[in-house]
């Protein structure tokens, strides 16, 4: 009896053990401020139980059970926490977030020269990573017009159905307003127009930057409606090795290797890629859709690293393009009877980039660069030829300093351009520039809640004077997801002949540029955005921005013709003005992500009567695209929408949708892909020919969609160094 009693007892006292329960509370801060985070996710495991912290960055449970208890907490831009509490012995507990390395509030970016994070700059800035870049590399491996065309409010916009030139517009401005950077050094010249962005491969690029409205005071003329910065792959300890291979079914084919390695004094990255495209005509009316290619590029990188806080780096940047297209019979066969007509495009770009920077202590630096660049293009069609050659040197030093609220930036180039045509020309177009400036940059944090940024840039340019740059930018955050940012200031374009009017005619009757009549294009440019990110129903992250922007241009460069058949360049009466409104809408699940964009662009020639809306610019576009990513794939669903466009001649163009599928799958060696890029198969031609009669003599209508239609690819990157993922 008395052994039942004791064994009643002991069963009682181990269901109250069991049984016995406590409420917690849980809170979450920023580690680098200390401040409470609204909104971070608590989950505890085993319980399903979850929370999410108030306006003191607490969250609070009931009944948990006394004991071990695995707890999850999570955070937009911040790095995820997975640990152990035990219930019982405490009731409170605390823990502070790291911010995320890999989100965007945390990227260090190198286009507005200072070594703050994204959260902490004034100046509004997009920015496109490594995975995202892999991504479009994928989706297109020869050029970076798949990064940027999917890009909010920017258009790539094809001039010329042959050659398939193409150019970029942010925010419906041309794209001679729009300055390419990579590594910082200015790319290309004007005189590559159409082409730049072709020549361009994604594999070696770490990330992109863009920088939408006047940043002129930043890098000089030319950024009136924006600059985008590619930065290159550095070597790591760790050496890397990706070796890329595509193919299409348009009968395109493409192969890019990388790799880099460094040790303790030196490094090494070494970039090559080759692409070869057979003349393509999926209407079989005879004209290439896309151009017989074949293109080489090449970009070596030495590093000297004499102490950990010196680097010294070389490079030479080499490409190699040749594009034929027009009447495919006479680029496979040769010319016979009415097949007459191609256009080729042969150029051949050598560039080089030296750049010492160095710790002069430990909040001060000092930048000396050096590029310069020589691009060979000729030009040809049936019975007209232009050739010529160009010469940019850009160097640059610049000094920062930086303390517990603020940064200082000042520094000083030169930039100077020769283009050279060839002596037979029956029009010599030689313009030789040459542009000294001075800038200094302050951003200065009030609070941890306000930072203001401000700038001021002198330019000099020996034929058209002297430009006064200022800006400046203002943001405010606060620890509950919410920003904004305002920010304006002045730019300015020097003339020349190389717009999309004067190679849309292949440059054939351009006249000169006339410095003694001609003004230089000026600008003004304004933008304001807020930004708010959350948890939705625990589980579900949800941010969005909002921009509003207005940009201006006064005496905007016009080609008009002549009496006596010459085209001639003239200042615009009145402003290009450009406004509109960008959306950007991202919900995150688990492995899901899913982006919602939607553009509003508004472009007005208010030196034409009735201030028409700026020929191939819809006003209404957007955008979804659904990501899932894990680590074995990676796949994603994008739609397009594009909406009505006005021609040249006032005739309004049809609306169309676009869309595209692709799939990666990761394993210990590497990466296997198919990409559908616009798998219904939109193109122009199922709207209005692309071609007009003769055909010997064509002409092309302007483009205002896609001409290629759908293409399919597959490939395989191979990775022999670094990748742990399993098979």
């Amino acid at each position: 009896m008395k052994k039942a009693y004791l064994t009643t007892f002991f069963l009682i006292v181990s269901i109250i053990s069991i049984a016995q329960t406590s409420d917690i509370s849980i809170t979450v801060s920023d580690a680098e401020s200390n401040e409470p985070l609204l909104g971070a996710t608590v989950y505890i495991e085993q319980l399903e139980k979850g929370a999410v912290t108030n306006l003191d960055g607490i969250a609070t449970f009931t009944a948990i059970p006394y004991g071990n208890h695995i707890i999850k907490i999570s955070y937009i831009g911040f790095e995820t926490i997975e640990t152990t509490i035990e219930v019982g012995t405490k009731k409170e507990f605390s823990f502070k977030l790291e911010s995320g390395g890999n989100e965007l509030d945390e990227v260090v970016v190198q286009s507005t020269r200072s070594t703050r994070t994204v959260k902490k700059i004034p100046t509004r800035i997009e920015f496109i990573g490594a995975e995202e870049l892999g991504e479009k590399a994928v989706m297109n491996p020869t050029n970076i017009s798949m990064v940027l065309r999917e890009s909010t409010g920017i258009q790539m916009q094809q001039t010329s159905l042959s050659s398939g030139n193409t150019n970029i517009r942010i925010q419906g401005l041309d794209g001679r307003y729009t300055q390419l950077l990579r590594d910082g050094f200015p790319l290309y010249g004007g005189f590559s127009s159409g082409l730049s962005i072709l020549q361009i491969p994604p594999l070696d690029l770490q990330q992109f930057e863009i920088i939408k409205g006047s940043s002129s005071t930043l890098y000089g003329g030319g950024a009136i409606a924006g600059l985008i910065n590619m930065v290159s792959k550095t070597p790591e300890e760790e050496p890397s090795l990706d070796i890329m291979l595509t193919q299409t079914q348009a009968l395109g084919s493409t192969a890019n290797i990388f790799y880099s390695k460094r040790n303790e004094k030196f490094g090494v990255s070494l970039y090559g890629s080759g692409h070869y495209q057979k003349a393509y005509d999926p209407e079989d009316d005879g004209f290439s859709n896309m151009p017989k290619t074949t293109s080489l590029s090449f970009n070596p990188k030495f590093f000297y690293y004499p102490s950990e806080k010196t680097t010294f780096w070389i490079g030479v940047n080499g490409t190699y393009d040749d594009r034929i297209g027009g009447d495919v019979t006479k680029i496979e066969r040769g010319e016979n009877g009415i097949h007459q007509y191609t256009e080729e495009n042969l150029s051949k770009r050598l560039s080089s980039q030296v750049v010492y920077e160095t710790q002069l202590s430990s909040n001060s630096s000092l930048n000396i660069k050096n590029s310069v660049s020589f691009f060979d293009r000729k030009l040809s069609i049936s019975d007209f030829n232009f050739d010529g050659k160009q010469t940019n040197t850009f160097t640059e030093i610049n000094y920062h300093r930086t303390s517990k609220k603020t940064d200082w930036i000042i520094g000083a180039n030169l930039y100077s351009s020769n283009f050279d045509e060839n002596d037979n020309a029956p029009l010599q177009r030689d313009q030789k520039d040459l542009t000294y400036g001075a800038f200094i940059n302050n951003i200065h944090d009030f609070s941890d809640n306000w930072i203001l940024e401000t700038g001021l840039r002198a330019d000099y340019n020996t034929d058209f004077g002297f430009f006064p740059l200022p800006r400046i930018s203002l943001l405010y955050k606060d620890n509950s997801g919410f920003s904004s940012r305002i920010g304006g200031g002045l730019g300015y374009k020097i003339p020349d002949v190389f717009t999309e009017e004067a190679e849309n005619i292949n440059f054939e009757n351009v006249l000169a540029i006339d410095k003694s009549s001609l003004k230089a294009e000026r600008s003004y440019g304004v933008n304001f955005d807020v930004n708010y990110q959350t948890r939705l129903f625990d589980a579900v992250g949800f941010s969005i921005n909002q921009l509003f922007y207005v940009s201006a241009i006064d005496n905007g460069l016009l080609l008009n013709s002549t009496d006596n058949g010459f085209f001639e360049f003239e200042n615009a009466a009145d402003e290009i003005l450009s406004k509109g409104a960008e959306t950007n809408i991202k919900f995150t699940y688990k492995d899901f992500r899913w982006f919602l964009n939607y553009a509003l662009i508004d472009t007005k020639l208010n030196y034409l009567a009735g201030n028409p809306q700026k020929p191939l610019t819809a006003k209404h576009n957007a955008g979804s695209v659904l990501m899932y990513e894990s680590e074995k794939w990676r796949i994603g669903y994008e739609t397009f929408y594009t909406g009505k466009q006005f021609l040249s001649n006032g005739t309004e163009t049809t609306d169309f949708v676009t869309m595209g599928f692709v799939a990666m799958r990761n394993f210990k060696w590497g990466t296997t892909f198919v990409n559908f890029e616009n798998f219904t198969n939109r193109r122009q031609s199922k709207f209005s020919p692309l071609v007009s009669p003769p055909h010997d003599n064509p002409e092309f209508p302007e483009i205002y969609a896609p001409t290629d239609g759908f293409i399919f690819s597959v490939g395989v990157i191979i990775k022999p160094f670094g990748n742990e993922d399993d098979d």
